[in-house]
């Protein structure tokens, strides 16, 4: 075996090797005739006008699917149920039951309604007693309100009187200053 060197560069020989590219070659890739690696960034009209069409979309997205829901909710909780079992509670009621105003409900109710019926019922009752506590609540409120009120009236009362300076007695006469008297003279 022979030790020559061979013609090709050994990796550290000195000059560039020949993985590196070249300035022309970067030149070519990033230089000012070449547009694809320029960023650009849109002015602010732009940015702000594609930013208020993404709200508006995302808005109207929202309004339909709202307006859609209440149009078709049943049917769709309908088929949510019956996709999926254990979401059975999405599923509407079969029939639903007609409200009544709670003053028209009757203290005793026959045995023969259902257990729907009789929650609803108690639920109304509830609701009554409910409202008779908020009614009793504003009526406290409004005596707390005008107990302030005269609290207030009285507090600013007393301070009018405070601030006040006292009258004069009107009886009093006023005094006049006495000159004073001059020192006796010693006896000679």
């Amino acid at each position: 075996m022979s030790s020559t060197l061979s013609p090709t560069r050994s990796e550290f020989s000195t000059g560039t090797p020949a993985t590196e590219p070249s300035v022309a070659a970067l030149h070519r890739l990033f230089g000012p005739n070449n547009d694809r690696f320029l960023s650009k960034r849109p002015s602010f009209g732009k940015r702000a006008s594609r930013a208020l069409a993404r709200f508006l979309i995302t808005f109207c997205i929202g309004v339909a699917a709202t307006l859609a829901w209440q149009s078709y909710g049943d049917a769709a909780r309908q088929m949510i149920a019956s996709s999926f079992p254990q979401l059975g509670w999405l599923a509407p009621q079969a029939a639903p039951v007609a409200q009544t105003a709670p003053d028209m409900i009757s203290p005793a109710a026959p045995a023969s309604r259902s257990p729907d019926q009789q929650q609803l019922n108690a639920l109304l009752i509830d609701v009554a007693g409910l409202r008779q506590s908020v009614d009793q609540l504003a009526a406290s409120q409004e005596q707390l309100t005008r107990n302030i009120t005269k609290l207030q009236t009285a507090e600013q009362d007393i301070l009018d009187r405070i601030s006040a300076p006292p009258p004069r007695p009107a009886g009093a006469p006023a005094r006049t200053p006495v000159p004073p008297t001059p020192p006796a003279r010693p006896v000679r």
